[in-house]
């Protein structure tokens, strides 16, 4: 009986992850017009900017046809002091350019969703396909309550949960 109930629990929570969609991505991406300066507007709460404000990212393109990306944030504590963290971005498979991958230490590499884009590459609403992370990004270190809270539709339509969304601070000089 006990080893009935662990295999149908089991089944469940196998099911259960897999159950959970995957988010759409836009169809195209010109990475000339990608590249540049984003301000971070809100994420998901993850380990790696827990006590960051001002953050940033600033995308590169290279020669090789990969991408650069430079992270940066203050401290929450003492916002006078900064810190970065470089990494490179690639496209797996060309035939979905929103789906890359993105590496800042060797041999991990996470997944970069762009889940939608303005046609004027104004602002981005970027995640994967665990719903773990999420990010919402923009030219502007400001973006007005009516994109945002549309861009929190766009990511619940998705399979992310936003309720613990952090609105980032970009009071930094």
């Amino acid at each position: 009986m006990r080893k009935t109930l662990l295999f149908l629990i089991a089944i469940m929570m196998f099911s259960s992850a897999n159950s959970q969609k995957s988010p759409s991505v836009v169809s195209s991406v010109d990475m000339n017009r990608y590249k540049g300066l984003w301000y971070e507007i809100a994420r998901l709460p993850n380990f790696f900017e827990r006590k960051l404000k001002c953050t940033s990212a600033t995308y590169t393109l290279r020669d090789d046809g990969r991408i650069t990306v430079l992270n940066k944030g203050n401290y929450l504590s003492d916002p006078k002091k900064s810190t970065s963290s470089t990494g490179v971005a690639w496209i797996p498979d060309k035939k979905y350019p929103a789906k890359l991958k993105v590496q800042f230490f060797w041999p991990f590499s996470g997944d970069y969703w762009i889940i939608d884009l303005d046609k004027e590459y104004k602002y981005v609403l970027v995640g994967g396909p665990s719903a773990k992370y999420l990010w919402i990004l923009a030219r502007e270190k400001r973006m007005d309550d009516s994109t945002y809270n549309m861009l929190l539709q766009k990511a619940v339509e998705n399979g992310y949960d936003v309720k613990t969304i952090i609105r980032v601070e970009q009071d930094c000089d």
